[in-house]
């Protein structure tokens, strides 16, 4: 994703890239803090809800790209698939909490 960031045009380098950067981080540092939190089954909910909301946010940011034309449709499409699966996998893991709580 930071490549592709530096592939962007100048005037989006600061906008999108920052964005996209901070979003993809961001999955996986509140899935961490799920994990770390899963002693308290609400706040390990809490925090899986955060990281699909900004895997959302970075399907969003594809979108963007995609429209603007700064993506070619084959990445985009494996990129957008890959958070299908992320979100798909932090909304099981939110049904089934108990199965990972102690």
């Amino acid at each position: 994703m930071h490549q592709f960031c530096k592939t962007l045009p100048v005037d989006e380098r600061y906008a999108m890239a920052d964005q996209m950067r901070r979003s993809s981080r961001s999955v996986c540092q509140n899935t961490a803090e799920a994990w770390r939190k899963r002693r308290y089954q609400a706040a390990f909910i809490a925090k899986l809800s955060d990281a699909e909301t900004e895997a959302g946010e970075m399907q969003s940011c594809l979108d963007l790209c995609k429209i603007s034309g700064y993506i070619k449709e084959e990445q985009y499409r494996d990129w957008d698939q890959r958070y299908e699966t992320i979100i798909a996998q932090l909304i099981t893991m939110s049904n089934q909490a108990d199965k990972w709580c102690q």
